[in-house]
């Protein structure tokens, strides 16, 4: 049976109530972008093609001639992402075309940089597509607070708040800048799914008071 990284680490996918989590340092592959992520056939949406492009090349690296030390099968991760919005501490939903987002899939922890780099040149040859945007990225993220979010992207807000309420109770602030981020994981596909059933983890960085 593949493994699920969902399925093991329900800490990080699957939180039923607001709670506070310290998040081991995790390797991904990534593409930076800017602007609002709903444009149709906008940078966000070609760096989603590009992510997955290399995703499975790497989950299908044998059969592509790549035998990757300590490989074992797996169900490729859901796609993540990390957002700020100069002069925001947070997001401001009114104002997505001035998104910076990193767009990420996690990578399983025997995946090198090599291995990415190697992924990347064969999607390029297989796709004819330039996929010299995707990198290999390391994110230590630690202290966090998280929640579920279930519905719309637009109505996060209201699961922020109460997820800000929580991490006060708890005798926590938070703690964004330039290097801890907005993060969001997407458990659901926006394609597939109607809005409201749509399901989000959000999580933020916190430091004690």
């Amino acid at each position: 049976m593949s493994f699920d990284f969902k399925k093991e680490y329900k800490e990080f996918y699957a939180p039923k109530v607001p709670a506070v989590v310290t998040v081991p340092p995790m390797n991904y592959i990534a593409v930076n972008g800017e602007g609002d992520p709903n444009i149709e056939g906008g940078e966000y949406k070609q760096a989603i093609t590009l992510l997955y492009g290399v995703a499975f090349t790497i989950k299908m690296s044998r059969k592509g001639g790549r035998n990757i030390e300590g490989f074992f099968d797996y169900v490729v991760p859901p796609l993540e992402g990390l957002w700020r919005q100069d002069g925001t501490q947070g997001i401001d939903y009114s104002r997505k075309a001035d998104f910076k987002w990193v767009s990420m899939i996690r990578l399983p922890d025997f995946v090198t940089g090599a291995d990415v780099e190697w992924a990347v040149s064969a999607a390029e040859k297989s796709k004819k597509a330039d996929f010299s945007k995707v990198w290999f990225m390391t994110y230590d993220e630690g202290l966090c607070v998280q929640c579920m979010h279930i519905g719309p992207y637009d109505d996060e807000p209201a699961s922020v708040e109460m997820m800000h309420r929580f991490m006060e109770s708890e005798g926590y602030t938070l703690d964004i800048g330039e290097k801890r981020l907005h993060h969001e994981i997407y458990l659901s596909d926006a394609r597939r799914v109607l809005p409201e059933k749509l399901r989000t983890v959000i999580r933020h960085p916190i430091k004690h008071i």
